[in-house]
């Protein structure tokens, strides 16, 4: 009879546990429910005079564009570059006329002359997007089939924009970093340094001077 005693009172206390596991179960999935059909806030929208007038901010040129504009003509360039790192340098010289496009919103630069004894021609398109407030260069040459691309704010302090992005590697066909410092020295000349990473070490791949003619 003590047996019986003893095991009535757990079957008791398992059937509770029960009837508690389901109703939380019950409860959490209620919760879970409600959560899923809850709609999400909806943006307040802009009325089309507040529409209008963000479009026409980011479609008018401002004081960046106005600084890009500064840089048109003819640029002699002086490049150095580097294999790899600690490699010894090698250099070549080219030319670059910069001008404005598309009314003054973007900066087109082409360059033609001499690399490891190969004609060279590229060209790089620079915009400011007055919405994200950051910088946007791409290069493209007839050295190779890929496109550059990479971003970057300007620093007042050192005169300079650092952009970031990423190239591929032909050898393994894999993107790897791209990092480039572009300077404004002076009125007259300009500082460009790109930097490569290669079995995961960052270097200096070529610096150009470029002074206005």
């Amino acid at each position: 009879m003590k047996k019986y005693s003893l095991i009535f009172p757990i079957l008791v206390c398992c059937f509770i546990s029960c009837k508690k596991e389901v109703k939380t179960d019950m409860d959490t999935t209620n919760a879970a429910d409600s959560i899923q059909k809850e709609e999400p806030i909806a943006e307040k929208p802009l009325d089309s005079a507040a529409e209008m007038k963000a479009w026409i901010d980011y479609a008018t040129p401002t004081t960046p564009h106005k600084m890009m504009a500064e840089e048109t003509g003819t640029w002699n360039c002086d490049m150095t570059f580097w294999m790899e790192a600690n490699a010894k340098p090698e250099k070549a010289t080219s030319v670059a006329e910069i001008k404005m496009i598309l009314g003054g919103r973007y900066q087109e630069s082409n360059y033609s002359g001499t690399m490891m004894g190969q004609p060279f021609e590229g060209k790089s398109l620079l915009a400011y997007n007055n919405s994200s407030k950051e910088y946007t260069t791409t290069f493209v040459d007839n050295m190779g089939t890929g496109m550059v691309v990479a971003t970057g704010k300007y620093d007042e302090k050192t005169k300079s924009i650092e952009f970031k992005g990423e190239m591929v590697n032909p050898v393994n066909g894999k993107n790897i970093p791209y990092r480039e410092i572009y300077t404004i020295v002076d009125a007259k000349t300009r500082k460009m340094e790109m930097f490569d990473t290669k079995n995961g070490q960052e270097f200096k791949s070529m610096e150009i001077i470029m002074n206005k003619k």
